[in-house]
């Protein structure tokens, strides 16, 4: 596992150790940032990032070193993130780490122009994780949102539909979030 562009190309991060993480691959993440390319244009700088079930951490911090202003992973289990977190020491006023439950977690005021969503496989938390977020998206707010490629996802309201793809075992959902 490692960066694949921008600040930190090629980094290698710490793979996890925990079965219950499954990153998303690089060519994956690799077609995911062609895709924000193409939607926000080249420079991230002005973006917030939210990564809900972050697991590795490897999306966020692919988005830090593509530029993005500020990242916030959330996960109930941050001990294979934070591995990889202390792999950019100075990048740390650009890192929010959240150890949390999706039911149960209270984020700041911040709004996010960008979410990036990878539950647990066929366990029904994406749906749930798209209503609880609600309050901290701006209006336009583009959704990337991976299943399994077999999973139905039925987007709760003040979702739209933009794109559907699929890379190996994964689906990637794009949706726009509107106010």
């Amino acid at each position: 596992m490692r960066i694949i562009g921008g600040k930190y190309r090629g980094k290698k991060l710490i793979s996890p150790q925990s079965d219950n993480v499954r990153p998303t691959s690089d060519k994956a993440r690799e077609a995911l940032f062609n895709i924000l390319r193409n939607r926000l244009g080249s420079n991230f700088s002005s973006y917030k990032l939210l990564d809900v079930f972050s697991g590795s951490g490897a999306f966020a911090l692919e988005a830090m070193s593509q530029g993005f202003a500020e990242v916030t992973l959330l996960d109930i289990d941050t001990t294979d993130l934070q591995k990889n977190v202390k792999l950019f020491p100075l990048e740390k006023n650009k890192i929010k780490v959240i150890k949390a439950d999706i039911n149960s977690v209270v984020l700041s005021s911040d709004e996010f122009d960008v979410v990036f969503m990878d539950a647990p496989y066929n366990k029904g938390l994406t749906e749930i994780a798209l209503q609880k977020i609600k309050p901290w998206l701006k209006n336009k707010t583009l959704c990337i949102v991976e299943v399994e490629k077999n999973e139905s996802c039925s987007l709760p309201e003040g979702y739209c539909l933009v794109d559907e793809r699929r890379y190996g075992l994964a689906k990637i959902i794009l949706a726009e979030f509107t106010c």
